[in-house]
Parts: C-alpha cells; sequence; structure tokens
C-alpha cells in the first residue's frame, strides 16, 4: 500500500482543526449573552485570542524553522483541546477570554501548515495553488463546523463547544501517528530574543522592500475581513432575528463556495490570470460584496452577498499567500509564516475591536462601509506597487 500524501494529511489536519472552531461561530453570540450582549464584548473575546497568537506565533514559527514543523502542530492542536474544554466549563465571562487567550498561545496550526506546505511544494507556482488549498480545506471545515455547530447549538449551547475538544483531540492523535516532517533543510543560525519578538519581526519583514506593500495590503485587507466576520452573526440575530441554524446554514454556504474556488477553481484560473490580477480582481469583490451586504432588506439575500464575498476571498487570499511566499527563501518560510500570523493577529485583534464599536455605536452598516474602505486602501497599495514596477522610466 502506497504511503500517505503529506499534503493530504496537512490538509486534513487544518480541516479538523477549522471544523473546531468553526463549531462555535454559530453559537458564541448567545453563549456570551448571558454575561454581555454588545457587539463589542465579542470583539474583545476575538481579541484576545489575537493578542494571544500575536506573541506566540513568531515563536512558534522560528523554532519550526529549526526543529520542524510536526512537533509545533501536535503542540498546537492538542492546546486546542484545552483552550476549547477550558471555554466549555466557563462559568464566568473572565474564564472565556483565559480560555481564548490559551488558545491564542498554542493557535498556530494554520501558520505552521502553510510553511508546511511551502516545504513540500515542487515550483513557485505549485506553491501558491497549494495555498489554495489551505482555503479549500479551511472552506471545508466552515461547511460541516458552522452546520453541526448550529445542529448542536439547538441541542445545547455548550455542547459545540465540547465537540470542538473532542475534534481537535482526534487531529493532534492523527498527526501524531501519520504526519512526517516536512523541513529537509533546518535554519542552523541560532536563536536569538529578536526571534522570539513579534514587533522585530514584522518591522524586518516590512524592511524589505519587495514584502512591502503586499504586508500593508494583507495588513488592510484582512483587518476588514476579521471585523466584518466578527459582527456577522451580530448583524444576522439583530437585523433578521436569525438564531443559531440560520446562522450557521449561510456560513456553511459561503465554506461550500469557498471550497469549489480555492479547491479547484483557482488551480485553472493562476496559469492564465496571474496572482497579482486574481488578488486585484478577489479583493474588488469583497468591497463590492460588503456595500451590498449594508443594503440588503432582507436575510436570503446574503446569500448572493456571502457567494461573491467567499469567490472574491478565495481567489485573493492564496494569491496573496502566495505572493508573499515567492519572495523569500525556503528556510524562512517558516520566519514568513510566524511574521505573517502575527500580523494577522493584529488584524484579528484591530478588527473586531474596531467593528464591534462602530456597530454599538454607529449603526449596523458602519463596519461594512469601513471595511469596504479598508479593501479599497489595499488595492492602491498592491496596486500601486505592480504600477511602480511596470512604470516606463522618464527619458533624460
Amino acid at each position: 500500500m502506497s504511503a500517505i500524501s503529506p499534503l493530504f494529511v496537512v490538509v486534513l489536519t487544518i480541516i479538523i482543526e477549522v471544523i473546531g472552531g468553526g463549531l462555535l461561530f454559530p453559537v458564541l453570540p448567545y453563549l456570551v449573552e448571558q454575561y454581555s450582549s454588545n457587539a463589542f464584548t465579542i470583539g474583545l473575546l476575538a481579541a484576545s485570542f489575537a493578542i494571544a497568537q500575536f506573541f506566540a506565533a513568531p515563536v512558534l514559527g522560528a523554532i519550526s524553522d529549526r526543529y520542524g514543523r510536526r512537533p509545533i502542530i501536535i503542540l498546537c492542536t492538542f492546546g486546542t483541546a484545552v483552550a476549547f474544554f477550558l471555554f466549555g466549563l466557563a462559568n464566568a465571562l473572565w474564564v472565556m477570554f483565559a480560555a481564548q487567550i490559551a488558545n491564542g498561545l498554542t493557535g498556530g496550526v494554520v501558520s505552521t501548515a502553510q510553511a508546511y506546505i511551502a516545504d513540500v511544494s515542487k515550483s513557485p507556482e505549485d506553491r501558491t495553488k497549494n495555498f489554495g488549498l489551505i482555503g479549500a480545506a479551511a472552506g471545508i471545515g466552515f461547511i460541516f463546523g458552522p452546520l453541526m455547530g448550529g445542529i448542536l447549538g439547538s441541542i445545547d449551547l455548550r455542547l459545540p463547544v465540547f465537540v470542538a475538544g473532542g475534534v481537535a483531540v482526534c487531529n493532534g492523535i492523527m498527526a501524531y501517528c501519520v504526519l512526517p516532517e516536512s523541513l529537509k533543510e533546518r535554519s542552523t543560525v541560532p536563536l536569538s530574543p529578536q526571534d522570539f519578538n513579534p514587533v522585530r519581526q514584522l518591522a524586518d519583514l516590512f524592511g524589505r522592500a519587495n514584502l512591502r506593500s503586499l504586508l500593508g495590503g494583507y495588513l488592510a485587507f484582512f483587518m476588514a475581513f476579521a471585523g466584518f466576520t466578527n459582527v456577522f452573526v451580530v448583524l444576522v440575530r439583530d437585523r433578521y432575528g436569525w438564531g443559531p441554524i440560520e446562522s450557521g446554514a449561510i456560513l456553511v454556504f459561503v465554506g461550500v463556495v469557498a471550497s469549489i474556488v480555492q479547491g479547484g477553481l483557482i488551480r485553472k484560473l493562476l496559469p492564465r490570470f496571474g496572482e497579482m490580477r486574481l488578488l486585484l480582481v478577489g479583493m474588488s469583490m469583497v468591497s463590492l460584496a460588503l456595500i451590498l451586504v449594508a443594503i440588503s432588506p432582507r436575510g436570503y439575500f446574503l446569500y448572493g452577498t456571502q457567494a461573491l464575498f467567499a469567490f472574491g476571498i478565495g481567489i485573493a487570499s492564496p494569491s496573496l499567500r502566495g505572493l508573499l511566499a515567492n519572495n523569500v527563501a525556503d528556510n524562512e518560510q517558516g520566519k514568513l509564516s510566524g511574521g505573517t500570523q502575527s500580523l494577522s493577529s493584529v488584524t484579528q485583534i484591530l478588527g473586531p475591536l474596531a467593528a464591534g464599536w462602530t456597530y454599538d455605536n454607529w449603526g449596523q452598516v458602519s463596519p461594512m462601509l469601513a471595511g469596504t474602505l479598508l479593501v479599497l486602501v489595499a488595492i492602491a497599495l498592491i496596486g500601486g506597487q505592480t504600477i511602480g514596477k511596470n512604470r516606463v522610466p522618464a527619458s533624460v
């Protein structure tokens, strides 16, 4: 019998990880509601996870470059399980925050998986195509996670949280038993305090001219994404009176579209249009989708807006990750993954907090309008870099 593909195993690991997290999406606002019903509190919960991840990601990335991806993936999956069980047992809001912080400290599965996929990819174009598998895996997880969360949450609101913990345990066991190491040439540079400093790591990455505009666009784009996804369930609860099942259904739909796009369609589009063009078109689709959500008069209109949103994310996200990964050396993929994960954590801190605050104080449509502006900033940064590269020098 032929050996199991490492790529298959790591993609399955991501699917299981995202299913665990997706189980919480339809029920989280209702779990928090017994302590606080405003959107800002939910934003603070998301931010607490992201703050912990911001400090942990560079450490995990640097260690994975030196000691391998496999032990980090295993550590993170079991840490996620412990955090979910703690969240499920929480009898006070501060315990929920403690669980989110614990989850953030070991929340490096996806970023380490990104470095793993970079290790096993054979070419730059193959790497970008394989990054699409991360999005497809996330999409599949978002299909089953919210669906199960909505169904289980209708039985008991805490049941999805404990199931998520059990899923994470299974994930860790699978990774331990069958996931091989991917890193062939480990970094020989001794670890230093700078490797564990997220601010210094980000400063180093932003100091590289070939990465600066891409990272700036990454920051603006995913801040808009994090803010919108954080308030979406609150929005449909308040505007349309939806419960966990209806919220789970729309999230399942988003997962289906994203899986189709990132799992197969992007492999056909990439050779024809290239990463940069797909990235800019995808971002434009996301900005349009956010505007349409803001003006949707009925809940069922959201299936159209979210199809556009998921398609845009589906072509933009792997294209952006591929462009970044193809601009650094192979033995720095862990450093890049850790740095971009820290940057992602910044977006998950600022995005939910800003979206929650504007939702509570400026109205339901304000997070979508602010998100649209951020996406347009991302387009300007990345598109401006492209124009600058292609500009013909003036004659002298």
